[in-house]
């Protein structure tokens, strides 16, 4: 009895035994089973020896755990090949040495190719050496160091490398291509090229997919005859499109534009600035200074406003012109005939050490180098003061020729600071400059004018004279000195200071505006303009009277009719 409960517990024993055993082996088949988090699932983690023409052992060499094997060698690997001439399989560490022409292949975009490498099947690493090349889709990198992590799907080469897409070649001393993402990153002495444009840089960004190119750090790119100078900036190589921000640089010949941020389309030739935008003309000798700026090169047509600011310093001194808003306009370009219409507008404020200007809109032709100021325009010059309807200033390499003045042309030049002023009032007025001075006046159309005479001897004002004419003309000296008028059939009358009548101090158009003069080159951005009262009124040109016809002349009787009431 005893011996056969004995059996039965060894049977029961044995029985629970056997279970533990296959549950145990059950267990750790189904946790093998599990992938690492790491690794990409797979039934087998093994490197295969596939062929070789030669397999040996050499137990007592350099590598006695190596299999040496030689011949048209071929190993398999998580759906990957691997061949080459010659090679040392460590099986137990899952691990290939290959010498001669080392050749890898991952499906079907990407292979591999050197002149030796070691593969890491744990760690799914091949590093590749010497004469590396690797095909991914059309891109081809290349280099004589490079490590490529299948896991990660990255290739990271350290000792200089290559980049072909297309047309486009990248080049660097170290980086890495995402084989999976298409992405590349470039580090140290960068070169992008393609055909005519350089891009150089220390650090590049690079999108296959998009051929979206993104610089960081001082950064250069040179096409044509434009050079751009970034520190971060985005280029689509395809489109040749450009988005460059942190205070970028784009220079053309002697023609510069920097801003914030900046954007250019090559292909419709449009660019745009934001933020403190500077375009300088180093040919021309003018700045053009404004908060958003944006130019076609094509067409010829720019917009900039927000305290848009023009600086010409062509001159001895400088000139500082400001408006809300300034527009320009090509016209016949790319031809001989070439001309431009530049248009400021609305609160125009200009400022020199020898002329001031304020109106409300101006315009430039560069066809006639004339510049039309309208809409209670007044200009400055030195101790002279000039305003009208509509003036125009023509230009003769940026100095000024001549200023034609239309409509209510009144000139007033203070004489002293007793108020005295020298005046002139007309229907129009021509002004004539020789080197920048005052040298010609011609005033026509029911002229008036007050005149103070100054004695030499003393620079003292003795007596005022008042005229009326159809036409004078003023001749001046080079230091603004009048030498003499002409007048044709003028009347007028000569007065002791002392018995000057109060309605003759001032003309009836006079007005002096020293309050909206710009003091400074900062005074331009301060607008100070004319009240309603002072504003010039619309003088209505005198119609001819219209002739009523007679009702009779409308209506014609005819001579029967006229008969037959003569004879009732």
């Amino acid at each position: 009895m005893r011996i056969k409960i004995h059996k039965r517990n060894v049977l029961c024993g044995h029985r629970i035994v056997i279970l533990s055993i296959l549950c145990l082996f059950g267990l750790s088949v189904v946790y093998s089973m599990k992938p690492s988090k790491k690794r990409k699932a797979s039934g087998d983690d093994r490197v295969y020896l596939v062929h070789s023409d030669e397999l040996r052992y050499d137990r007592y060499g350099a590598n006695p755990d190596a299999q040496i094997v030689k011949g048209h060698v071929s190993f398999r690997h998580q759906g990957a090949t691997l061949t080459c001439d010659s090679a040392y399989f460590y099986q137990a560490l899952n691990s290939v040495k290959a010498f001669g022409h080392v050749h890898f292949r991952q499906g079907d975009t990407l292979s591999l190719d050197c002149d030796h490498g070691d593969y890491d099947g744990q760690e799914q690493m091949l590093h590749a050496r010497k004469n590396v090349v690797l095909k991914h889709r059309r891109q081809v990198l290349y280099t004589d160091s490079l490590d490529y992590d299948r896991l990660y799907s990255n290739a990271y080469f350290f000792e200089g490398g290559r980049l072909i897409d297309g047309k486009e070649m990248l080049s660097s001393d170290w980086g890495e291509y995402n084989t999976e993402t298409r992405e590349a990153v470039f580090f140290y002495d960068v070169r992008l090229t393609n055909g005519n444009r350089l891009v150089t840089t220390d650090t590049l960004y690079y999108d296959t997919k998009t051929s979206m190119a993104h610089v960081v750090g001082p950064s250069q790119i040179t096409q044509d005859q434009n050079v751009v100078n970034t520190n971060d900036g985005y280029f689509d190589t395809k489109s040749d499109k450009a988005r460059l921000y942190s205070r970028s640089t784009i220079v053309n010949k002697n023609k510069t534009i920097t801003g914030d941020s900046l954007f250019h389309d090559k292909a419709t030739g449009e660019s745009e600035g934001f933020g403190n935008v500077i375009y300088v003309d180093q040919e021309n000798k003018n700045e053009l200074h404004c908060g958003h700026l944006v130019y076609n090169e094509n067409t010829g047509y720019g917009y900039a406003t927000e305290e848009a600011l023009v600086k010409d310093y062509s001159q001895k001194d400088t000139l500082f012109m400001h408006s809300d808003s300034m527009k320009v306009y090509t016209y016949n370009i790319n031809t001989d005939s070439v001309y431009r219409k530049v248009h400021c507008y609305d609160r125009v404020r200009a400022y020199r050490t020898d002329v001031q200007a304020v109106c409300d809109s101006l315009v430039f032709n560069s066809s006639d180098s004339c510049m039309t100021m309208y809409k209670d325009p007044i200009v400055w010059n030195q101790g002279r003061q000039l305003l009208g309807e509509e003036i125009k200033i023509y230009m003769n390499d940026s100095t000024i020729r001549m200023a034609h003045v239309i409509g209510q042309s009144l000139m007033v030049e203070k004489v002293d600071e007793e108020k005295h002023f020298n005046q002139i009032s007309s229907k129009e007025m021509l002004a004539f400059f020789t080197d920048g001075v005052l040298r010609r006046t011609v005033s026509a159309g029911n002229v008036l004018i007050v005149y103070y005479p100054i004695d030499e001897k003393d620079s003292s004002i003795i007596v005022m004279n008042y005229s009326e004419t159809d036409t004078m003309k003023m001749f001046l000296s080079e230091q603004r000195k009048m030498e003499k008028i002409w007048m044709s059939k003028a009347t007028g009358t000569w007065y002791p200071l002392s018995q000057i009548p109060p309605s003759r101090f001032h003309l009836p158009q006079f007005a002096w505006f020293e309050n909206i003069r710009p003091r400074d080159k900062y005074d331009v951005f301060e607008w100070r303009g004319k009240t309603e009262e002072e504003k010039l009124k619309v003088v209505e040109r005198h119609a001819a009277p219209l002739q009523t016809i007679s009702s009779e002349v409308q209506n014609p009787v005819s001579s029967s009719e006229q008969k037959e009431k003569a004879n009732e």
